[in-house]
């Protein structure tokens, strides 16, 4: 990204931050429910206050102000291309991608009116549409991820040359103008305009905004002076440390490589100097920063894009979602534990240490986010739940001279929020596109016949396939475009092998997010190393290391109802149990250690058994906790047999 100087910096700076209130302001239409669900009146006053833009019309004022900002701010090619302003070709280019969402915004209505694929484009459209696929092609290029891009570019090429590939690839013919309608102005089927888009304008950008606050209150700040607090002390104590910040911290930010780049700044140089090597310092907050995005309440932006293609609650997801996120941070916290008492790492520094009376000055900042939960849990809708929860975290940070906003925090907390909406805005168009192609040519079909072939109906081969086409697809590309992409692929096959809906969203959900730790291109990871100064492959190693918990997790989704809070309180204890027990003894195995160093042959029979207990669904629940347990309770009880032998080398003579 640039870093803008002189008037540009001034005029990017004052845009983005009237974007951001106008979103906002938007955002405040969620007060017309507050006003119909209680009763007070028909609300004429909040529609006159906060006005209520028609579907369409939302979509376009969101990209028409977003996408030129992507211009503005990020060059054509680094290395060449102007860094304090932009060039010519940047203020031509936002313009040119301000058009085709403006006439969403003037001619909502009669896009609507239009019966889709019967009515011809006007050259008008046409024009307006291939704009708005190139410079969203060149926006996505610049600022999310090139690969996106080029997924974008091949989807768009296999409608067009789809009806001369052979056998379940074969489509129907599609020319030119069908291609631009599909991708541009057919709205329910998709697109750039489709209801992905609707959902970054309304809800996830609400979100944006409140993650926005959280971080300019100093909410941050509060986060990370607890997890010291709780667990400096300890062994390994800034390891740790990231653990707890990067969840608490990732829920809100719901970007993983922003979560690397704020923690980690702070927890890996930590790390390194209590004596963690730097690609294990590294691994570690790069397994912890892509576990905030699958952390309660917020999850990131893909939860809501999850609630809005499923109909299912956005609360019931966060509820179903809470056991196996804390399930994947317990992994971690317990091999990072392992790992610390292994190569005989110390606590942190008493000094550095925050005391319980610091992590109180800032308490009153957790309101707006407890509040949040109660309306989310609640079935308020998230648009209104963020909304609420932005205005009551003004309040509470004024409540104290040290978390008071003043006019200029309160601009920075609106552009910014506003510079991360267009990162999203571009990406969750250009997938928009992908399932419009995925759609109308049936490829989502042809995979799933393909898929079910090679899986010759077994389930567990079936999620094995679809794990690895999250992960391939996933690499370098956004949480929310991946998952959109990989759930559907993936989600109506799993459904057909008898898998529940907000299962099988939840296990492709869960591998679009691990792929930003998965080797060869992981970006948390690669973000994480940078920081480091580590290998970035060996990095990945170590993420994929700690991240372990991901992978089981997101098959007990399949298998293990328990912990999706389905069942009963027997099945939900007994599958939790099993799991914590089961991942416990993978912890101790990569880690080294249980109650003393593990030889290793015991390494490798304690991750024989936790992975075996993980992922043993072909024998009964009971049997699987029973033997788990047994394990657990030989390791306890009888360290000496499995303990790596001390060597010590004998002086001459």
């Amino acid at each position: 990204m640039r870093e803008l100087a002189g008037p540009w910096r001034a005029i990017v700076w004052f845009y983005a931050a009237l974007v951001g209130l106008g979103h906002f302001w938007l955002g405040g239409a969620g007060l017309m429910e507050l006003v119909a669900r209680e009763g007070f009146g028909a609300g004429r006053w909040t529609q006159d206050v906060f006005p209520v833009l028609e579907p369409l019309q939302l979509r376009g004022f969101h990209l028409t102000a977003l996408l030129p900002l992507i211009f503005l701010l990020y060059p054509a090619l680094p290395g060449r291309s102007p860094q304090g302003r932009p060039s010519l070709p940047d203020l031509v280019l936002a313009a040119l991608s301000a058009a085709p969402s403006l006439s969403f915004l003037v001619h909502a209505q009669q896009i609507n009116a239009r019966m889709e694929f019967i009515d011809p484009l006007t050259p008008v459209e046409w024009w307006l549409g291939l704009a708005a696929i190139l410079t969203l092609l060149e926006a996505i290029r610049r600022a999310v991820a090139p690969i996106l891009a080029g997924i974008v570019v091949v989807s768009l090429i296999y409608m067009y040359v789809g009806h001369w590939m052979p056998g379940v690839l074969n489509t129907r013919p599609f020319d030119v103008a069908m291609i631009i309608e599909t991708a541009y102005i057919v709205p329910i089927v998709g697109g750039i305009f489709g209801p992905l888009t609707g959902i970054v304008a309304g809800t996830i950008a609400m979100f944006i905004l409140f993650g926005a606050f959280v971080q300019g209150s100093g909410t941050g700040r509060l986060f990370s002076n607890f997890g010291a607090a709780v667990a400096g002390r300890f062994a390994g104590g800034p390891a740790k440390v990231a653990v707890i910040t990067s969840g608490l911290f990732g829920t809100m930010s719901g970007s993983t490589v922003s979560n690397v780049a704020t923690t980690g700044s702070i927890t890996i140089p930590m790390m390194k100097r209590l004596g963690y090597p730097a690609a294990v310092a590294g691994g570690i907050e790069a397994a912890a920063s892509t576990g905030g995005a699958i952390m309660p309440p917020v999850m990131g932006a893909a939860a809501f894009v999850m609630a809005e293609i499923t109909s299912i609650p956005y609360g019931d997801i966060i509820l179903a979602a809470a056991i196996g996120a804390v399930l994947y941070f317990f992994a971690i916290f317990v091999s990072v534990h392992f790992e610390a008492r292994r190569l005989g790492l110390a606590a942190m520094e008493p000094e550095t240490i925050p005391g319980w009376r610091v992590v109180a000055r800032d308490a009153h900042l957790v309101v707006p986010i407890a509040v949040l939960v109660w309306l989310l849990v609640a079935r308020w809708s998230g648009n209104f739940a963020a909304f609420a929860a932005t205005v009551l975290m003004m309040v509470c940070a004024a409540l104290r001279p040290h978390t008071r906003m003043g006019p200029r925090a309160i601009g920075d907390a609106f552009a910014s929020a506003t510079q991360t909406m267009a990162v999203l805005a571009a990406a969750v168009a250009g997938a928009g596109i992908i399932t419009s192609a995925l759609t109308v040519t049936g490829l989502v079909v042809a995979f799933g016949g393909i898929v079910k072939g090679l899986a010759g109906g077994s389930l567990a081969l079936l999620c094995v396939l679809l794990m690895l086409t999250a992960l391939i697809l996933g690499m370098g590309v956004p949480t929310t475009p991946a998952y959109i992409i990989t759930a559907a692929l993936g989600s109506p096959v799993l459904q057909e092998y008898g898998v529940d809906l907000l299962a099988a969203h939840l296990f492709m959900f869960y591998f679009a997010v691990l792929a930003d730790a998965t080797p060869p291109v992981a970006v948390a990871s690669y973000a994480a190393a940078a920081i480091a100064g580590a290998n970035p492959m060996a990095t990945g190693v170590q993420a994929l290391r700690f991240a372990l918990a991901g992978f089981v997790v997101g098959y007990a989704f399949i298998y293990d109802q328990g912990i999706l809070l389905r069942g009963g309180l027997v099945t939900i204890v007994e599958d939790t149990v099993t799991l914590i027990a089961a991942l416990t003894l993978a912890g101790a195995a990569f880690g080294g250690f249980f109650r003393a160093r593990l030889s290793t042959w015991a390494r490798a029979v304690a991750l024989a058994c936790g992975l075996g207990a993980a992922f043993g669904h072909m024998v009964s629940d009971h049997a699987r906790l029973g033997f788990v347990l047994v394990v657990l309770a030989v390791f306890w009880l009888m360290p000496g047999p499995f303990s790596a032998r001390e060597v010590r080398h004998a002086g001459p003579g």
